[in-house]
């Protein structure tokens, strides 16, 4: 299934992860061309609603398509999740979907600036109504910074070079296109030292960084499972080791019981129960989907469920 120019990854496996219940509440916190939205509205009831956010004014914009009274957009993100819930009198939901990173529109849209497949100004911002453009950030972080970001964020070895690369150009005049910023990066590193174009790192930092793509996902984890009512699902889709690491890190350490003092006097019975269980194993897609979808090839899902109240 593709949703107009977008083609939602792991669909039938995160609905399907979700157990949506015909009457029951779920949220989409990543709503994009309304993909997973749809067939979760597909399983729900006359009286089910879903909740779905965006931070892109295109993808609310478009609304997939959908005219449907059980759902409710927001132009929010997604660590807005507990206002966003709070303003329509929601206190638990039945589950929960993250679909993270960046769409197939925004990086088809060359004047995105996401993408170095085209000349295009370097925006990189996934609400481009809000903050500093990648272009403004380039043109005011020192080198160490730029050096951190693109190290940290892109996982790039040659992330020195890169920088000091940046700041030489930017002496000439500002980097302001993706061209240019992939030029930069062509020159610094070696032909054949990256299985990719070598830009697809440095991109991948500014994106994260311009977004705060990482911080956002530390915030709306622990609002998740406060909003998640017993029994309710979170399923969590991650295409970068970055992302899958603290989404990882989360669900095992909620997975598991508090730590206490060690010689507090308590039976086994007694001992708290942690709040999430984990529900299989990380699950990628097929290799029939990724040849369909090649931009699937580094999803990971992994899913869990909110236990009764403690």
């Amino acid at each position: 299934m593709s949703v107009g120019s977008h083609s939602p990854v792991l669909l039938e496996a995160a609905v399907d992860s979700l157990q949506v219940r015909p009457d029951g509440i779920y949220v989409d916190c990543t709503f994009g061309r309304g993909g997973h939205s749809r067939e979760i509205l597909a399983r729900l009831g006359k009286r089910g609603r879903l909740i779905a956010l965006d931070r892109d004014p295109a993808a609310i914009a478009a609304h997939g398509g959908i005219d449907d009274e059980r759902l409710q957009l927001a132009h929010e993100r997604f660590s807005c999740l507990r206002e966003v819930l709070r303003a329509r009198g929601i206190t638990q939901v039945n589950g929960i979907l993250l679909d993270l990173g960046v769409s197939s529109p925004q990086l088809d849209d060359a004047q995105r600036g996401f993408s170095f497949r085209f000349d295009a100004p370097l925006d990189m911002r996934m609400d481009p109504s809000r903050g500093a453009t990648a272009a403004q950030w380039l043109a005011e972080a020192d080198e160490r910074e730029l050096r951190e970001v693109i190290r940290n964020y892109g996982e790039e070895r040659f992330a020195k070079q890169i920088a000091g690369s940046i700041v030489a150009a930017r002496a000439r005049g500002p980097v302001a296109t993706t061209r240019e910023l992939a030029g930069i990066v062509a020159k610094v590193v070696r032909k054949g030292a990256a299985r990719q174009d070598p830009a697809t790192r440095t991109f991948q930092a500014l994106r994260i960084h311009v977004n705060q793509e990482l911080e956002e996902l530390t915030r709306v984890l622990p609002q998740c499972v406060e909003a998640l009512a017993p029994a309710g699902r979170l399923v969590a889709i991650s295409f970068h080791s970055l992302e899958d690491r603290i989404v990882k890190r989360f669900l095992r350490e909620h997975s598991q019981p508090p730590q206490l003092p060690k010689r507090l006097p308590l039976r086994a019975a007694e001992l708290p129960l942690p709040l999430l269980k984990l529900i299989g194993r990380a699950r990628r897609p097929s290799a029939d989907e990724v040849a369909a979808n090649p931009r699937a090839r580094s999803a990971v899902m992994r899913v869990a469920e909110r236990r009764g109240a403690i």
